[in-house]
């Protein structure tokens, strides 16, 4: 999704605009837009790699050659080690 627009948006910042001001102080940033863009795409990169950890997951969990566990088997071994834990 890299669609190039300079399409005005209002965002409201609320205690993080005095951060975001910062950074363009620091001269890291030239403008509050591209604190935003930064944050929007390290939010990308934070989303990827959670995407790609589930979707490992998901397919170790089907490439798993034990039974499936019925859910409330499942869920009462989980409440069983919760409360070995307490």
């Amino acid at each position: 999704m890299t669609e190039r627009s300079s399409k005005p948006v209002t965002v409201t910042l609320g205690g993080m605009a005095e951060r975001a001001q910062k950074l363009v102080d620091s001269g890291r940033y030239a403008s509050i837009s591209e604190v935003v863009r930064a944050g929007l795409r390290a939010l990308d990169r934070e989303e990827a790699t959670l995407d790609a950890l589930l979707k490992a997951k998901l397919e170790e969990a089907l490439a798993d050659p034990r039974p499936p566990v019925p859910m409330d088997e499942a869920f009462a071994r989980i409440r069983a080690g919760l409360d070995r834990k307490i």
